[in-house]
């Protein structure tokens, strides 16, 4: 653990989590043991689902990873405003898992400008780095429109790219 020079109190590593669902054990415990025994505090940033026009690109995506199942499904899913509930209940599940796991964890929904919305909370908190933790996205990462790739240009910080596990 960190210690400031000449004060005794330990240094929170503060880190900016950036989801697209519900966390699982597994990323949980990815990444609340990335600095080892150091306590880390997470500001949680989840964005529900966005409108029709991200579909095929989930379909995509899904067609990519060989989960034809899912591909179909895109069409059934709640977008937009009817994402928000479902969000909301992820985010919730993700920061209890957090603290469950020995972090301080708060978080937000962010609905639109979501690299404007990851800035501000950077700056807020004074992150110490960010974490991208979503499912692959070959056509946005292909042309490096992914959230991790444009976050690099705009966060200051050092942002790490983590793939999330897809069964809870």
């Amino acid at each position: 653990m960190r210690v400031l020079k000449g004060e005794g109190a330990p240094v929170v590593f503060t880190s900016v989590l950036m989801i697209e669902k519900a966390l699982t054990s597994a990323d949980v415990e990815f990444v609340t043991t990335l600095h080892g025994d150091e306590a880390v505090s997470f500001h949680v940033l989840l964005q529900p689902r966005g409108d029709q026009a991200d579909r095929l690109l989930r379909a995509i995506d899904d067609v990519a990873l060989g989960e034809l199942d899912e591909a179909v499904r895109e069409g059934s899913m709640p977008e937009g405003a009817a994402a928000a509930g479902p969000g909301q209940q992820a985010l919730e599940v993700s920061l209890v898992a957090l603290r469950g796991a020995g972090s301080e964890a708060e978080g937000r929904l962010i609905e639109d400008h979501p690299l404007d919305a990851l800035k501000a909370v950077v700056d807020e908190v004074g992150a110490d780095e960010v974490i991208v933790l979503t499912d692959p996205h070959y056509v946005e990462e292909f042309f490096h429109r992914d959230w991790a790739s444009r976050a690099r240009h705009k966060v200051g910080v050092p942002v790490l790219k983590l793939f999330s596990h897809s069964k809870v």
